[in-house]
């Protein structure tokens, strides 16, 4: 259960793929438009449930609430210790080294 204030994710229909608009490209306008938008809880609510919320901009939105307190999931892939390597050449270049 998500309380009144917490930081959530609420995900909405936009427009449903009938009502898109016709001029986009089939793989596009097969698609619904979606929104995610992320905000705090006006009220208590349970993942699952239809919430408003307020954005930073303080902007009000509703929504199903999907995650609680959301954070960023991507990252820049595995470790790769060529590059590592490649930060330890421009180091040596740019300030001097035993070169």
């Amino acid at each position: 259960m998500a309380k009144k204030g917490d930081w959530v994710q609420i995900h909405n229909i936009v427009l449903p793929p009938e009502e898109r608009s016709g001029s986009l490209p089939e793989d596009t306008k097969a698609n619904p438009l979606e929104m995610w938008v992320k905000g705090y809880l006006v009220n208590d609510a349970e993942i699952g449930e239809e919430a408003e919320v307020i954005t930073r901009t303080g902007r009000h939105a509703k929504g199903v609430v999907v995650k609680v307190d959301p954070y960023f999931e991507h990252n820049f892939g595995f470790f790769i210790p060529e590059v590592l390597e490649i930060g330890n050449t421009v180091r040596k270049i740019t300030f001097g080294g035993e070169d």
